[in-house]
């Protein structure tokens, strides 16, 4: 009986707890969501394509920048469209596929911007603390060698993660979070997940100390650099930029602590929980390229032409 009970749970779909909301409110909730998601899409791809269409944003700087709405728009899009249908239809079904999809892509995406700040962190680096060497460090080459790192890297990893959770049988399948990712799919299996659990927490440990360590020394190097140079307006310019990529990365690492704090507190309430773990995944995509376009005076200055020139000229 067990055996075919099994059998049966791993070919079903998961049931997830979703947000036990009143129809009325369910509403307010989809609309949000909606404009939320709305509000991603435009800026991110108005980064996007300023970017690219503009000669003069093609610097190591923003082609690194490039790969941040891009991420941005692989996260949002795996939960806002699950978000606003599940808040609209009331379905809290889903298919293990999907799910499995789901939690991977939520995944990449999470350890993508800290690689990619990362990455923008040592281009910054370069750039304010050897300027004399800079194109010759940031050669095409080696831009091209540090993008697929990042990639290729946060794949790897995540597919290794992937591959250890689905060599496991599962005997349940009701999910305790709004979304799927790799935690609250482990509590479906009914095995030892002791080397998952291990692999995971390596995982973390090691993208935290690696990228943390590096996006400081960075900075601190930076700030040395910067009161030692005499020139106030250059001074000005490289702590402006410096600020604006460590605003988006606080703001990321704290919703990131946030949420693993309220999966720790027993207390804390189910509501608060789930408002925690989806504000992580749409807040930094709505607001990193709200603060890139508004602070880089470049990106912000070009973007508004380019808006222009295809809205009032066409």
């Amino acid at each position: 009986m067990s055996s075919t009970s099994t059998i049966y749970n791993v070919t079903s779909d998961l049931s997830l707890q979703g947000f036990d909301l009143p129809p009325e409110k369910a509403i307010v909730a989809f609309v949000f969501a909606a404009l939320n998601y709305i509000i991603i899409l435009f800026c991110n791809s108005f980064l996007l394509f300023t970017i690219i269409n503009n000669k003069g944003l093609h610097e190591p700087m923003y082609i690194l920048l490039l790969n941040l709405p891009i991420n941005d728009l692989i996260g949002s899009t795996c939960l806002l469209p699950h978000v606003m249908r599940e808040l609209l239809f009331d379905t809290r079904t889903m298919p293990f596929s999907i799910c499995i999809t789901q939690a991977f892509f939520i995944h990449v995406y999470a350890v993508s911007v800290v690689f990619i700040l990362t990455a923008m962190a040592y281009d910054r680096y370069v750039a304010i603390c050897q300027p004399m060497r800079y194109t010759t460090i940031m050669s095409k080459l080696h831009l091209t060698k540090i993008i697929s790192l990042v990639w290729l890297t946060n794949l790897t990893l995540m597919a290794i993660l992937f591959i250890l959770l689905l060599r496991l049988p599962r005997c349940r399948s009701y999910l305790t979070h709004p979304y799927c990712d790799n935690p609250s799919l482990l509590q479906l299996v009914c095995a030892d997940t002791t080397i998952n659990n291990l692999y995971g927490l390596l995982i973390t440990a090691l993208c935290q100390v690696l990228t943390v360590g590096l996006i400081l020394y960075s900075y601190l190097q930076i700030l040395i650099a910067c009161f030692r140079n005499k020139s106030s307006d250059t001074r000005s310019k490289a702590l402006q930029t410096c600020g604006t990529h460590l605003v988006v990365f606080v703001l990321f690492e704290c919703l990131g602590l946030f949420t693993i704090i309220s999966y720790r507190i027993k207390d804390i309430s189910p509501h608060l929980r789930k408002f925690i773990a989806v504000s992580a995944m749409i807040l930094p995509p709505t607001m990193n390229p709200i603060i890139y376009g508004l602070r880089t005076k470049e990106i912000r200055v070009k973007g508004i032409k380019f808006f222009r020139r295809k809205v009032f000229v066409s």
